[in-house]
């Protein structure tokens, strides 16, 4: 693979990772649990430690998938854990979480593609951390509309699932992946729950044009996408795709008033904005905005 070009000066996380490494790693540890916040490599991690966030990985650390971005591992997964939702649920207690996001690797090989196990991990928290409100992550489903349906019925607060990037570029950074099926994920849970808060999310700098970019949220609007982030993408490693481009900062504000005038609820726009940063926020946000 192509080696990314230097970091602009921009890039530059607010928070150091090792000391909330230090702290908070070990404690998830003991509660047996895992955070897509380590396994993707999230520029943001001390951050969201910091403030006591986290994004709680299901299903294993092992994709089915192997998107060119990714750097979870690919691989065969192991049998699902039965006991993994109420240890995350337990976890969400004993960290004092108020927002949880619930995600997972890409699990193919499972007849729902993982929606039960996200259903019983929402029962758990409501039963272990009530005060909690719960985001769910989720993958595409391979197009099951039944299995969407299965998520939403346990009531989450926020739907989301992320499209990633623009759809010509489907073939060379999501190759398992279908622009159209990510797209009919979001229009099928709005339609199970039309109050339901659908969020998606798009990574920046991977070659995609602004033509490009407006279509893609134009289209997210149209199936009743209410939150939306943009983020800078990040070469994870030499052997995933290297960075096309850097965004400079104010075309992130450009594209998020945007986006805000297309009917966007809320948007969180930057360099270093990933799918589930001030995830809690954006939700506090919803929750006191005022009736239209």
């Amino acid at each position: 693979m192509q080696k990314s070009p230097p970091l602009p000066e921009w890039i530059k996380p607010v928070f150091r990772k090792r000391p909330y490494l230090e702290y908070l790693a070990p404690r998830l540890r003991r509660l047996g649990v895992a955070t897509v916040c380590e396994s993707a490599r999230c520029p943001n991690l001390g951050e969201c430690f910091s403030q006591g966030e986290a994004t709680f990985l299901l299903m294993g650390e092992v994709c089915t998938r192997d998107c060119r971005f990714c750097a979870v591992q690919t691989g065969k997964p192991a049998p699902l854990d039965e006991d993994e939702p109420r240890r995350v649920a337990l976890a969400t207690k004993e960290l004092g979480l108020k927002h949880v996001v619930l995600t997972c690797v890409t699990r193919d090989d499972l007849a729902d593609g993982g929606a039960a196990h996200f259903a019983a991990a929402i029962s758990a928290m409501r039963k272990l951390a009530p005060w909690a409100s719960v985001e769910v992550l989720a993958p595409d489903f391979r197009g099951d509309c039944d299995a969407v349906k299965t998520v939403v019925q346990a009531a989450p607060e926020i739907f989301a699932h992320n499209m990633e990037t623009v759809s010509r570029l489907y073939p060379q950074v999501r190759p398992q992946a279908d622009w159209e099926r990510s797209l009919e994920v979001l229009r099928c849970a709005k339609k199970c729950r039309p109050s339901l808060l659908i969020k998606s999310g798009l990574m920046l700098g991977l070659g995609e044009t602004r033509e490009e970019i407006l279509d893609a949220l134009g289209q997210l609007r149209r199936v009743g996408t209410d939150f939306l982030t943009l983020g800078q993408y990040l070469q994870p490693t030499q052997n995933h795709l290297p960075v096309v481009k850097y965004l400079p900062p104010e075309a992130y504000r450009e594209l998020a008033a945007e986006a805000k005038e297309m009917g966007f609820r809320e948007v969180l726009a930057g360099p270093l904005v990933r799918s589930s940063y001030h995830a809690g926020e954006m939700a506090r946000l919803e929750e006191h905005r005022e009736p239209v």
